[in-house]
């Protein structure tokens, strides 16, 4: 069976025309093949780590496993998507106009970096046309029910195990309303506006994917209220995540209604209708389906799972260049660096970390007067917190790579229940509310990152003690008279002993609900919850490192270290002083943590590694390395 197939790269309109000799190729192949072409016309030098495939007609997944023959017809277009083998940068997607500072959803292409963004409220958004059209379609399917008073789940019946009771058309609306706020059950802290507005920008996306079957005018008044900012309260505990986030999810789409409290920057917090007059907008009367549609979904956790994911690159970044820092400050050999030691246990991250440490290090590149000091030292291999930092740190960025992962194709799904598919008229009932997912994704995040701070808080331990370091006690001058970094080195180890109990895995529990009918539920809200906690921690597990290593290396003084070592030094210097006698140790810690939190100790450090890369690529190649590398 001889299949030609027109398959379309995602951001180039041409299509590739790809024959399928027998029909027994599969979809992975097909992918390949189209984008083998795609890189001879395009010139595009991505590393492809999986394809995304969908029909062109109806935007159906296709798993890489099946066979062309049995998910597709000749001359039948594919779409195809390409992930990038390792994706840590925070560039813009394609969904992101930053010159209008406009995000257009569609819900196939946001990325976390994107929903960070849309919660500092500098952004606002807007749905193409061809999205518009799809959310037209599904309304119809739903409206023909209603109309010709058929029967289906979430339309016209109870919820939950109430399933089985009709609902008769004239008390639909009401039906809607009793929904919400019945759900309207959470407890606890408010979200922050930041994490709300998270929330609220990735309940639209999930709306924009078309399967929801709300109408065109709830969800523009949905998108007019989070464009003006007026950002219902969300109280933080109460979901368990099964039905999706549904207390979360109930008090956003009450809010909507003109019930609770809201904030917007016009009106500071206050009545939710009061908030929503005084920004010109109307209070939103859900339709049949649509208070269903508004609080079934994942969106809590993974709008936090988000923000954790983000925090966690920014966190291992920069805990690389601290321990390379560390590393020098301690005298530390880069012998256990060699490429060929970590060539033969070929983990991604495990050689992504040793790749920086070793243009962080002492090189014939970035020489350190400190390293040169001990060459000859007769010291044969370093402690595990310094010789497995590419182990251990290589381990926490495949962790956040394989997490990342699945928070984007959750940001990106339909989670909503029952889903409408308009090409057939179905509306289908399931599961894809349940969190498990993300859950389960974020347990491991927040494990993975703790491993971080773990590792920090031993390298605090040789730093501080001078039997270890040989370094002053303490890192400090009249030691007995001063303390230095005694008290410093104790929160650290609280918070190490903190995070320990907070990465017990939420998701591994479950308590029955709703009379039996959610009878396995994924607790994901606070794998989400614990997981940003994880997170805290751990930048200030890094930010007491980082005054360490500084300290340590103003004691080595006049001995320096690398370039780009010392550039970090002397960015930490120009806010927070050498410790010379004992002071407010607070303050510095504060600082210190602000300093992580910004990223701007990656940025100082970037280029240099960066400079290194094309160093050595020079030196194997003879000519600079390409800039898209």
């Amino acid at each position: 069976m001889v299949l030609r197939i027109p398959v379309t790269i995602h951001s180039v309109p041409e299509k590739f025309l790809i024959v399928c000799e027998t029909g027994r190729e599969t979809i992975q192949w097909l992918c390949e093949t189209a984008y083998k072409r795609y890189i001879e016309k395009c010139k595009d030098k991505t590393i492809p780590y999986y394809f995304v495939a969908r029909r062109a007609d109806d935007r159906c997944l296709l798993s890489l496993n099946d066979r062309v023959e049995h998910v597709l017809k000749d001359n039948e277009s594919i779409k195809i998507d390409i992930a990038k083998q390792f994706d840590d940068d925070d560039s813009f997607s394609t969904a992101t106009d930053e010159e209008r500072h406009t995000v257009v959803l569609d819900g196939y292409h946001l990325k976390c970096s994107d929903l960070v963004r849309l919660g500092t409220g500098d952004y606002q958004i807007e749905l193409p046309d061809e999205t518009w059209n799809l959310i037209h379609k599904a309304r119809k399917v739903i409206n023909d029910i209603v109309d010709n008073k058929k029967v289906v789940y979430g339309v016209n019946t109870g919820f939950g195990s109430f399933a089985s009771t009709i609902i008769s058309n004239e008390k639909l609306a009401d039906l809607q309303t009793r929904l919400i706020v019945s759900h309207c059950a959470g407890v606890g802290e408010p979200l922050t506006i930041e994490r709300a507005r998270m929330m609220f920008a990735l309940r639209i996306n999930i709306l924009a994917k078309g399967y929801s079957g709300i109408s065109e005018d709830t969800l523009r008044k949905i998108i007019a209220a989070f464009n003006k900012s007026c950002i219902p309260e969300i109280p933080s505990q109460g979901t368990v995540g099964a039905s999706g986030d549904l207390a979360p999810l109930a008090h956003l789409a009450a809010g909507l209604m003109g019930t609770g409290r809201m904030w917007s920057p016009k009106t500071g917090w206050g009545n939710a209708q009061d908030v929503l007059e005084q920004n010109g907008l109307g209070l939103i009367e859900y339709k049949p389906k649509e208070g269903l549609t508004m609080i079934n979904g994942t969106q809590f956790i993974t709008a936090l799972g988000a923000e954790a994911v983000e925090r966690a690159i920014l966190i291992a970044r920069q805990a690389d260049v601290v321990a390379a820092l560390s590393t020098d400050a301690l005298r530390g050999t880069v012998r256990h660096l060699h490429p060929d030691l970590h060539s033969s246990r070929p983990h991604v991250g495990q050689n992504l970390v040793a790749e920086r440490l070793r243009a962080l290090l002492s090189s014939p590149l970035h020489p350190s007067a400190i390293s040169d000091s001990h060459a000859n030292c007769g010291r044969v291999q370093d402690a595990y917190s310094i010789r497995c930092i590419p182990q251990i740190h290589g381990i926490s960025w495949d962790t956040i790579r394989f997490v990342k992962k699945i928070i984007i194709t959750e940001m990106n799904s339909a989670t909503d229940n029952p889903l409408v598919f308009p090409e057939t008229g179905d509306v289908v009932s399931g599961g894809n509310f349940h969190g498990e997912y993300p859950a389960k994704a974020l347990d491991y995040l927040a494990i993975g990152v703790h491993e971080i701070g773990s590792l920090s808080a031993c390298r605090m331990e040789r730093l501080v003690n001078h039997g270890m370091s040989g370094l002053p006690a303490f890192l400090t001058l009249e030691g007995g008279l001063n303390s230095g970094f005694m008290i410093a080195h104790c929160t650290a180890a609280a918070l190490v002993s903190e995070n320990k109990v907070l990465c017990h895995p939420s998701s591994v529990d479950s308590i029955s609900t709703s009379a039996g009918q959610e009878d396995h539920v994924s607790m994901g809200g606070w794998s989400a919850r614990k997981a940003l906690k994880v997170m805290d921690n751990v930048e200030i597990l890094i930010a007491i490192e980082l005054l360490m290593a500084c300290q340590a290396i103003d004691l080595l003084h006049p001995l320096t270290s690398t370039p780009p070592l010392q550039a970090i030094h002397n960015l930490v210097r120009e806010s927070i002083a050498t410790w010379d006698k004992d002071r407010f140790m607070s303050h510095d810690i504060e600082e210190a943590t602000h300093i992580i939190k910004s990223g701007i100790i990656w940025k100082t450090a970037e280029p240099y590694i960066q400079n290194y890369h094309n160093y050595y690529y020079v030196k194997h190649h003879g000519e600079p390395l390409p800039k898209d590398d």
